[in-house]
């Protein structure tokens, strides 16, 4: 039976990542909790708005309501990355060789390792930023679509039109799909490895709500969403992806919406964190789950697996934490 360190926190928590083992918790006031041989708290920004781990260094970055964005180390030292006064940074993304994106209003920025940045401007509020697995090319979402940008070079920027409000995006890991997220509640989807301009749609729709949180499995056969009262788990082996192809539903529960997803970064295996607070693992080959917390306090707003994928952190908006290990 799985075993359960709670962390009872005040407030409420955006984000929960590890770096290595050890668990990070990112409040929306603005500090930092990790457990480190006990609770130690670092004060980040005035008011967290957004926090991801690096998926090249073992860092976090952070976009706050002051403007900043932040790189912090797991003995939560900051580094302080750049700063729009006035502006504020809610969304940010980690890229190769110490690449950086950030955006506000209707631009977005990349700074590169050696300190210098690149802008590109947009004719719509960019809602989301993405790097792709290969080359230094980043994916913007807005409002009727996404464009592509390299940023080494000065060449035309690709556009991906779908209309309506797209308001995130992910890579497949193997870099041959785009999917977005939508203000309506569905997912949208582009093929890329076609001929150069033939990008194909994939709609992914149906959901009673919107979709907050996306998973890719560890070899991108899989991408898990939330927004149903099941983890929706759309199929991307084939050569088309999901296109034609209906997806899993894990973890289902009558009328309790599933808030995060996240999957094992070694196994096929998906835990699923819900609105009432509990969490469920549950197999891919064979849909069985594994209660790993029973219902708590406030919805679970983040979800994170440890790199040996023994340990699974979880974050709620009531501040109701902690560390469940699955070994045990």
């Amino acid at each position: 039976m799985p075993t359960v360190a709670p962390l009872d926190l005040e407030g409420h928590f955006v984000a929960t990542h590890f770096l290595g083992e050890v668990p990070l918790f990112a409040s929306a006031a603005g500090t930092i909790h990790r457990l480190d041989g006990g609770e130690k708290v670092t004060d980040a920004h005035e008011g967290l708005l957004t926090c991801i781990r690096d998926p090249y260094s073992a860092t976090l970055l952070t976009g706050g309501e002051d403007g900043k964005v932040l790189r912090i180390a797991h003995d939560g030292s900051v580094t302080q990355l750049a700063e729009a006064p006035r502006k504020w940074i809610n969304v940010v993304a980690g890229g190769p060789q110490g690449a950086v994106a950030y955006a506000h209003g209707r631009t977005s920025f990349v700074r590169l390792s050696d300190g210098t940045t690149r802008e590109f401007p947009e004719e719509r509020t960019v809602e989301g930023v993405a790097f792709a697995p290969k080359g230094l090319r980043i994916a913007v979402a807005r409002y009727n679509g996404v464009t592509l940008h390299w940023v080494g070079t000065n060449g035309a920027p690709v556009d991906l039109d779908w209309k309506g409000a797209h308001t995130g995006v992910t890579f497949s890991p193997d870099g041959r799909f785009l999917v977005t997220t939508m203000q309506e509640n569905a997912l949208h989807g582009w093929k890329l490895d076609g001929k150069p301009g033939e990008a194909r749609h994939m709609r992914m729709t149906g959901y009673p709500a919107k979709v907050k949180s996306l998973s890719w499995s560890v070899k991108g056969k899989w991408l898990a969403s939330s927004g149903a009262p099941a983890a929706i788990v759309w199929p991307f082996s084939a050569k088309d992806g999901p296109m034609g192809k209906a997806p899993l539903e894990l973890g289902t529960r009558a009328n309790i919406m599933v808030t995060q997803v996240a999957f094992h970064p070694a196994e096929e295996v998906l835990a699923i964190g819900f609105v009432d607070g509990m969490i469920l693992g549950v197999r891919i080959a064979d849909g069985k789950e594994a209660l790993l917390r029973r219902p708590g306090k406030g919805a679970i707003t983040g979800l994170s697996w440890s790199a040996t994928g023994r340990l699974l952190a979880f974050a709620s908006e009531a501040g109701d934490c902690g560390v469940i290990d699955i070994s045990a």
